[in-house]
């Protein structure tokens, strides 16, 4: 499959197409991120959310530019959002020229918080509940378990590539699911 042809079909939501655009690509994307992040963990996630983006906008992609520019241009600008979020969490903040000191935001959970956490956490499960069993594997091992990718796929006996298709899609109906209610 050339990879014109992958885009098209994309475009008509063939899950073949997505996938070879992955495999394809994954790697370019992974390691920007890579050299950008300097953490493989970031990197891996900010490579999934730039996919999953991408895949979700893919009818908006221009054949003007090449695949590869627009991903890596999603990627980046993920990134870049993902940056400004921390630097809000820390404030500069100053009395005078001579005393500069960082204010550090105090995140930790109020008993309201903790409470509302809960019941949406209960509510998510509830979500989780309602996907295909195979996806709900999926989200149980990465999320609540935390394994890796690596994991995953021997856990699954899966080829790696599928096992992140499989969480995309596993990601994208839950959303959709948490949307409607």
């Amino acid at each position: 499959m050339e990879i014109k042809e992958a885009i098209s079909k994309a475009k008509k939501n063939d899950q073949i197409a997505f996938n070879f655009l992955l495999d394809t690509f994954w790697n370019d994307v992974y390691a920007f991120q890579l050299k950008r992040t300097e953490n493989e963990n970031d990197a891996e996630d900010i490579t999934i959310q730039t996919f999953s983006k991408a895949f979700d906008k893919i009818k908006t992609y221009k054949e003007d530019y090449k695949f590869k520019t627009w991903l890596i241009t999603i990627s980046k600008n993920i990134h870049i959002d993902l940056v400004r979020k921390q630097k809000k969490s820390i404030r500069n903040t100053s009395k005078d020229n001579e005393n500069h000191y960082l204010e550090i935001v105090d995140d930790s959970p109020t008993p309201e918080d903790k409470i509302i956490t809960e019941q949406n956490l209960a509510k998510l499960l509830r979500d989780i509940k309602k996907l295909k069993p195979h996806y709900q594997e999926v989200i149980n091992l990465r999320y609540f378990q935390e394994l890796s990718y690596k994991e995953i796929s021997e856990e699954l006996k899966e080829p790696m590539n599928n096992v992140k298709v499989k969480l995309l899609r596993a990601k994208k109906l839950l959303a959709a699911i948490i949307t409607k209610t």
